[in-house]
């Protein structure tokens, strides 16, 4: 009887227990990482008789929890795809809005200034419509420093989003060793009972750990793991964690860097922060933020520096030389702006450099890094985005030298170099931040040339001179005023003849002299063709005499003595040939070498966030998807299915009643053997 009773009474110990583990699995059905858990019979050793062997019921050989390592460390990878897909689209999506918005963007305001300007070219004396050209100016500068701000206040919530990433992965970090620390002292491990919800607890959180940043689990003995970043250096081994850490960059002071500290050493982990969402962040600001800085600079650049140059030579309506319409792009404080030593260079160094924008339509919207080796005058300039050296050489001794670029030149100043130095080289970068509007009056705008032609009374050929065409008022090496625009209200050395001295009739030529008038000198000789055009004064600066900062054009038949005279153009206050020019700068190809004007390269921006937005999508839907098919595949072997459940629950059920039965039998056996001996 003892035997039967011990029969039933471990069917219902064991179905007790299955019966517990069931309800366990569907209170926790929707418990974040919980893994199904199963009870595992096996029958007792049996009694043998000379009959044979009698069993002797169930006994709980182990709960096991269902899980698979593989499908585990694929939900992990897909997590890392998809958090690093997420972020990027996501802060791509806010710089797409920015910038293709009508209202945020610089279309309109770009329309709206050289609309004005247009409509002041038609009336150039109305100060009403000055005033508007210097109020869209100020909008124009509005909406690049807008911009500007923009970029910065997304730039420094990546920072803080990179930051906080960074506090949530080092307190999984440390959640993660605390349970290898629990799981490997558990008790019954060593009979392979393993802690289940300690398991279910620790791959949840490397699952989170994963959304952050991409991560290798490696199992070793004690069912602890180890966890390394992509590249192997270690974040969790055994017990012990590593911390992550942000700090300033060296290299740019502006971005973060990533440290990671483990056993007291600090290394700098920048380039290993790959996936989850710090990669994403990562690759934000590398692929888009920072091109979208430069890219917005350089837009800044070239419209200044164009308006500034058509603006400095023109006059205003008191018969002063137009100036810098916008801040000057080369001031010396903005020229050093453009150099940004490393942090961790030497600190006896002493060199100076800075960066002047040479030519505006040639300049490339990016960062270079000038690297000094050797005995520190040998140098490397290596473009930041792609990593290849674009230009090596040495300095010279001393080293006031230049190191040309297309469209800008890194100027070395002076001082000394060490090895190991390091400068970031930003033509752009800063350019929209630093634009400001530096005319005020309306008086001040500078609409008409101020150079202009007549013909003498008494010239009695039918030759016919332009108006001119301003170059510029200053010369393009040491930025002095010309000698004939040193004076004000007058051109110095005017007015200026031209004569025609002789004809030739072999060649059907005439001959010509221009002096000036001061000092009758003569400024320039040459044969003149009335069958084609013919220009007056060179557009080369290093042409001596003959480059006065304009030039002229004639048509037609002259005759000997017939004169013509080049003066200042005093009273010109209705002349809006200037004007026009300005204003014929919003359709001019000035950009990318003559290939775009400032609308299309404001456009050429915005289209090239919206395709890499439009991918980053595509990117993340796949991640998506893909991140549903492994968590589907999960939960398929480690998932709770209440219905499942619900059958297990009868079928243990029936099994606990039919072991209670077997023990009332047993009883009823025992008590009918107990009457038949009274």
């Amino acid at each position: 009887m003892a035997g039967l009773i011990g029969i039933g009474l471990s069917g219902v110990l064991g179905h007790q227990a299955a019966l517990n583990t069931t309800a366990n699995n569907i209170t926790n059905a929707n418990t974040p990482g919980y893994s199904r858990q199963e009870v595992q019979f096996e029958t007792q050793e049996g009694r043998r008789t000379g009959a044979g062997t009698i069993g002797s019921g169930v006994s709980v050989a182990n709960i096991r929890r269902l899980a698979d390592a593989y499908l585990s460390q694929q939900l992990r990878e897909d997590s890392t795809l998809f958090g690093e897909q997420n972020a990027f689209n996501a802060e791509l999506t806010r710089l797409d809005n920015l910038l293709g918005g009508e209202d945020t963007g610089l279309t309109k305001a770009l329309n709206n200034f050289f609309s004005a300007m247009q409509n002041a070219a038609e009336d150039p004396t109305s100060l009403p419509q000055r005033q508007l050209v210097l109020s869209e100016a100020q909008q124009l500068v509005n909406r690049f420093q807008g911009l500007n701000q923009e970029f910065i206040q997304q730039r420094e919530s990546v920072k803080t989003q990179m930051q906080q990433g960074v506090k949530d992965a080092n307190t999984l970090l440390k959640s993660i060793a605390e349970l290898n620390l629990a799981i490997s002292e558990s008790p019954g491990l060593a009979q392979g009972r393993e802690p289940l919800e300690l398991m279910d607890k620790r791959d949840e959180k490397l699952r989170q750990l994963s959304e952050l940043v991409s991560i290798r689990v490696t199992e070793v003995e004690g069912s602890q793991v180890n966890v390394s970043l992509s590249n192997g250096l270690s974040l969790v081994t055994g017990a012990n964690a590593a911390e992550f850490a942000t700090r300033s960059s060296a290299k740019d002071p502006t971005r973060l860097e990533f440290t990671l500290t483990s056993g007291g050493r600090t290394l700098l982990v920048d380039e290993q922060i790959q996936g989850g969402k710090l990669g994403g962040l990562r690759a934000f600001d590398e692929l888009a933020l920072k091109p979208a800085f430069d890219e917005l600079g350089r837009l800044a650049i070239a419209i200044s520096a164009a308006i500034n140059h058509q603006h400095e030579i023109g006059m205003d309506l008191e018969g002063d030389l137009g100036g810098n319409f916008f801040s000057d792009v080369n001031s010396l404080a903005v020229q050093r702006s453009r150099v940004v030593p490393n942090g961790n260079n030497d600190r006896t160094t002493t060199g100076q450099l800075a960066v002047e924008i040479t030519d505006s339509s040639q300049l490339p919207a990016g960062t270079w890094e000038l690297q000094f080796s050797g005995d520190g005058r040998s140098y490397e300039l290596i473009d930041t985005i792609s990593g290849d050296t674009v230009k090596q050489g040495r300095l010279p001794d001393p080293v006031q030298s230049e190191i040309n670029m297309p469209g800008f030149n890194i100027r070395v100043e002076g001082g000394e170099f060490n090895a190991g130095d390091k400068y970031l080289i930003q033509p752009s970068r800063n350019a929209a931040e630093n634009m400001q509007l530096n005319i005020r009056r309306e008086e001040d705008l500078a609409f008409a040339s101020p150079i202009r032609a007549s013909a003498s009374d008494n010239n009695l050929g039918t030759a016919e001179i332009g108006q001119g065409a301003m170059l510029n008022v200053r010369n393009p090496n040491t930025g002095a005023l010309l000698p004939g625009f040193q004076s004000r209200g007058e051109l110095a050395n005017g007015p200026l003849n031209i004569e025609f001295t002789n004809y030739d009739a072999a060649t059907g030529t005439y001959d010509y002299e221009i002096t000036d008038t001061p000092g009758n000198n003569v400024l320039e000789t040459g044969n003149y063709d009335p069958k084609k055009v013919n220009v007056f004064f060179s557009d080369d600066p290093s042409d001596g005499s003959r480059y006065q900062g304009f030039q002229f054009e004639m048509t037609g038949e002259p005759a000997v003595g017939d004169e013509f005279t080049i003066d200042f153009n005093r009273n010109g206050v209705s002349d809006n040939r200037n004007a026009e020019l300005l204003a014929a700068l919003g359709t001019k190809n000035t950009l990318n070498g003559g290939s775009q004007n400032f609308t299309e390269g404001y456009a050429g921006l915005v289209e090239d966030i919206g395709v890499k937005t439009r991918q980053s999508q595509l990117d993340k839907d796949a991640g998506a998807t893909l991140l549903e098919q492994s968590t589907n595949q999960r939960e398929s072997v480690s998932g709770v299915n209440l219905d499942e459940e619900a059958g297990k629950l009868i079928q243990y059920q029936a099994a606990y009643n039919a072991s209670a039965q077997v023990m009332s039998v047993a009883q009823d056996l025992f008590n009918t053997l107990l009457q038949s001996f009274r």
